[in-house]
């Protein structure tokens, strides 16, 4: 299968549906719409939206919200919810990192992305009473999340209308991304795709100075890069051969991010 079908095979089943496609395809017939280009830089607008979706809210706003979010925590490899359970809850990252994982069509495990502080997921959960988790969500370290119920959000927002900004701006935030995501998978090289991924997780791992340490195997960084693990070996085996970065068993060192950034443009 080709890279558009393997993308719209995972579009299918972590039922993403038609809320990409659209955007897509106007993107390249119309020349009033954003361009390939503007899409892809969307992406990292999103991801920083999704990290302060809860700064967005005026500070009354925050507080109401906050006080009707309960804490969670969770050990390393522990997982949040699994993909098919009925949803319920939104989680909002205070700790940790959170991997997103689906199945795919051929029975595999794939990583979808890589959340760090400040990032909330599951909220599509928020939206209906039959909600089901399309994905997996597995804490990778220890993780602290503020969990947000549904029957919470529900009388919150009938008492305090202006906090369904939350909900709207996360909604916007995943559909910008995986608009710009899809678009990336098709128009840019695999190649290029690992190293982004790359450098993604250096800047969510990154702490102070010296090597960034990314606790995640090559399978990983190749499912969220879209492409096969022998691809992401290959050009991760380049990457550690100029010295950018270094290779163990199940993580990689980041050495120098400012050349990995150059040479993911």
């Amino acid at each position: 299968m080709n890279t558009a079908g393997r993308l719209l095979s995972y579009e299918r089943r972590c039922s993403l549906r038609g809320t990409v496609a659209p955007w897509f395809v106007s993107a390249r017939v119309n020349a009033n719409e954003p361009t390939v280009g503007d899409l892809l830089r969307s992406v990292r607008l999103s991801v920083m939206e999704s990290k302060g979706l809860l700064d967005q809210l005026i500070a009354d706003d925050r507080r109401v919200l906050l006080s009707k979010m309960t804490r969670r925590t969770f050990r390393k490899l522990d997982t949040l919810f699994h993909e098919g359970d009925p949803g319920d809850t939104l989680h909002t990252i205070v700790k940790g990192h959170v991997a997103i994982r689906c199945s795919t069509p051929a029975g595999d495990v794939a990583t979808l992305t890589v959340l760090g502080t400040g990032a909330s997921f599951g909220e599509q959960a928020l939206l209906s009473t039959d909600s089901v988790r399309t994905a997996s969500a597995v804490a990778l370290d220890v993780v602290e999340t503020r969990a947000l119920h549904r029957n919470e959000f529900d009388a919150l927002r009938r008492a305090n209308p202006t906090v369904e900004r939350f909900l709207t701006e996360a909604l916007a935030a995943q559909v910008r991304r995986l608009s710009a995501q899809l678009v990336e998978a098709l128009y840019v090289p695999a190649d290029t795709r690992v190293v982004r991924r790359v450098v993604m997780l250096a800047d969510l791992y990154v702490d102070g100075q010296g090597p960034i340490n990314v606790p995640l195997r090559q399978d990983d960084v190749a499912s969220m890069a879209g492409t096969a693990r022998p691809t992401a070996n290959r050009v991760l085996k380049q990457l550690e051969s100029d010295g950018l970065i270094s290779l163990a068993r199940g993580r990689l060192e980041v050495l120098d991010l400012v050349a990995l950034r150059r040479r993911a443009r």
